[in-house]
């Protein structure tokens, strides 16, 4: 099956929602710090007209009008089966700049490397590569993300300070079955499994 590459902020939010197992590969340039690790991302599609989309837009002075709609992102360790927290979650807004939607800002109530509301650029290239430019107060990130398949991801991405890049992360991210489909599944190979008993019968 032809993949289709997402060439739209939001046509990129839809194809992502839902659940992610996230491997994470971080090399600091500075410290001897490890932040390697395994996670869970989760993603929610956000519509135009939702409050949320607009709390953010009016937080930054900016039109709300303007946006196409968002995404939730949640995150939490691999594993944790809490509730997810506030905290680890952050609202993303769509406002494009061209009108094939290819270009525009992503308005966030709270940036990744600094927990501060921000305003990115994005822009996606003709085979699919999403690129996001962020400043930050003291730094700038970089983050490139793209579709290997429908359910497998990569995100690379670079922290640059005023003397030089500071980190790089590499996430490999896999699409997590739902319960609903996982069930699906086992019901249908104990359906096999009893055909295949009764066949030899």
């Amino acid at each position: 099956m032809h993949l289709v590459q997402p060439l739209t902020m939001m046509d990129f939010f839809r194809k992502s929602e839902g659940k992610w197992f996230t491997q994470r590969t971080v090399h600091h340039f500075d410290s001897a710090a490890d932040e390697s690790g395994e996670s869970n991302l989760t993603i929610t599609v956000l519509e135009k007209d939702d409050p949320k989309v607009k709390e953010v837009c009016e937080a930054q002075g900016l039109d709300h009008n303007k946006a196409t709609g968002g995404a939730s992102f949640a995150w939490q360790v691999n594993l944790d089966m809490r509730s997810l927290e506030p905290k680890n979650a952050a609202i993303l807004v769509d406002i494009p700049t061209d009108e094939g939607g290819r270009t525009g800002k992503l308005i966030r109530n709270q940036g990744y490397v600094e927990s501060i509301p921000v305003v990115s650029r994005y822009r996606f290239t003709d085979e699919g590569v999403l690129t996001i430019d962020t400043d930050y107060e003291n730094n700038q990130g970089q983050e490139r993300c793209w579709f290997i398949t429908d359910d497998f991801r990569v995100r690379v991405s670079t922290v640059r300070m005023m003397n030089g890049i500071n980190l790089m992360t590499y996430c490999s991210e896999r699409r997590c079955v739902s319960q609903e489909v996982l069930e699906q599944m086992i019901n249908r190979n104990l359906d096999r499994v009893v055909k295949g008993v009764g066949s030899r019968e």
